[in-house]
C-alpha cells in the first residue's frame, strides 16, 4: 500500500509540473506542508480525468456515438469511485490515476471537509462539460457552471493553504474564483467555440439573433462588456472578503489566482470587447509585472473597517 501511496504522489507531482507550472511552485510554496502530497493530487487528478474527457476528438463539434459513450462509461466510472471511496470501499483494478483520488479520500478525515466539496463540485463541473459539448446552454446552466467552479476551487485553497485558520462562512468567500471563471470562458470563447463548447447562453443567441460564431458582432460584444462588468465586480466583493482571511499564505495564493485574471479583464476592454483567439501578452513581461503589482497592492492594503449601524434617537 505504501508504495502505491508513493506512486500516486511521484504521478500527481508529475502531471501538475507538467500541466502548470504556476499551480507546481503554489503548491511547493504555499500549501501547508502536511497536505502538500494531496494538493498535487487533487490537481493531478482532474486534470488527467479533464484530458481524458478531451482526448481524441479530433477537433469536432459533436462527438460520434462511440467517442460520447466512452467518455460517458469513464465519467461514470470516476462518480461511482468517488462515492465509493466515501463509503470506505476500495475497488480493485484501479489505474494509476485513480489511485490519486483513493489516497486522496482516505487522507480526508474531516466530515463535510473542504476536500470533499472539492472533489464533489470538480466532478459536477466535468459531468456538465461533457454533457455541454456541441449544444447551446441556459443562462441559468452558465451560472451554476461557474459557482460550482467557484465552490469547489475556493474550497481547495481554504482547505490545502491555512487550513488551521477558520476562513470566512460567508458566500461571498466564492466571488473571486467565480470571477476568474467568468474570465476564463470570455478569454477561450473563440477556441472553445472551434470544439462545441458555446460559452455565451441560448437566451442571448436568442434575443439579438446571433449564434455563437458571431464572437466579433456589435451583439455578442455587448454581452461581453455585460460579463466583464460582473467579474469586475465579483473581484471587488472577493477581494474584500478575501482581505478578512487570517492566514497570510492563503490570502496571497487568493490574490495571486486572480490577479492573472484581473489583468486578462483589462485586455478584454482595451480590445473594446472583441475577443481574440489567442493572447500572447499574457506570458510576457508587461504583464507579469502588472501582475505582481496587483498582487502587492491587495495584500498590503488595509482591511475593511467595519462600522456599527449609528443608532436614531427616539
Amino acid at each position: 500500500m505504501n508504495r502505491k501511496i508513493n506512486a500516486s504522489q511521484s504521478l500527481a507531482r508529475a502531471i501538475t509540473r507538467s500541466a502548470s507550472k504556476q499551480t507546481y511552485y503554489t503548491i511547493q510554496l504555499f500549501v501547508d506542508r502536511e497536505r502538500v502530497a494531496d494538493a498535487f493530487r487533487a490537481y493531478g487528478y482532474f486534470r488527467w480525468v479533464d484530458d481524458i474527457l478531451d482526448a481524441g476528438s479530433g477537433g469536432g463539434l459533436v462527438l460520434d456515438e462511440s467517442e460520447a459513450a466512452e467518455r460517458a462509461a469513464f465519467l461514470n466510472r470516476q462518480q461511482s469511485l468517488l462515492d465509493a471511496c466515501y463509503r470506505g470501499e476500495v475497488w480493485d483494478n484501479l489505474s494509476a490515476e485513480e489511485w490519486m483520488l483513493v489516497d486522496l479520500v482516505c487522507n480526508d478525515t474531516e466530515k463535510n471537509s473542504g476536500l470533499q466539496a472539492y472533489l464533489r463540485n470538480m466532478m459536477d463541473v466535468m459531468a456538465f462539460d461533457v454533457a455541454r459539448r456541441g449544444r447551446t446552454i441556459s443562462q441559468a446552466e452558465l451560472s451554476t457552471y461557474s459557482r460550482k467552479l467557484g465552490i469547489a476551487v475556493t474550497e481547495a485553497i481554504y482547505y490545502f493553504i491555512g487550513h488551521d485558520d477558520p476562513p470566512p462562512c460567508h458566500e461571498a468567500r466564492y466571488l473571486a474564483v467565480t470571477a476568474a471563471h467568468i474570465t476564463h470562458m470570455l478569454r477561450d470563447a473563440q477556441e472553445d467555440v472551434q470544439s462545441g463548447y458555446f460559452n455565451i447562453p441560448q437566451e442571448v443567441l436568442q434575443s439579438r439573433g446571433i449564434s455563437p460564431w458571431d464572437i466579433k458582432s456589435q451583439a455578442y460584444r455587448e454581452w461581453v462588456c455585460g460579463r466583464v462588468a460582473l467579474a469586475r465586480g465579483y473581484f471587488k466583493a472577493g477581494r474584500d472578503c478575501t482581505r478578512q482571511v487570517k492566514n497570510w499564505r492563503c490570502r496571497l495564493a487568493g490574490y495571486a489566482y486572480t490577479a492573472r485574471f484581473e489583468w486578462m479583464l483589462r485586455i478584454i476592454e482595451r480590445d473594446n470587447f472583441c475577443l481574440r483567439c489567442e493572447y500572447p501578452e499574457r506570458k510576457g513581461l508587461a504583464a507579469g509585472l502588472w501582475i505582481i503589482w496587483k498582487v502587492l497592492t491587495s495584500m498590503l492594503a488595509l482591511p475593511a473597517i467595519k462600522t456599527q449601524p449609528h443608532k436614531q434617537a427616539a
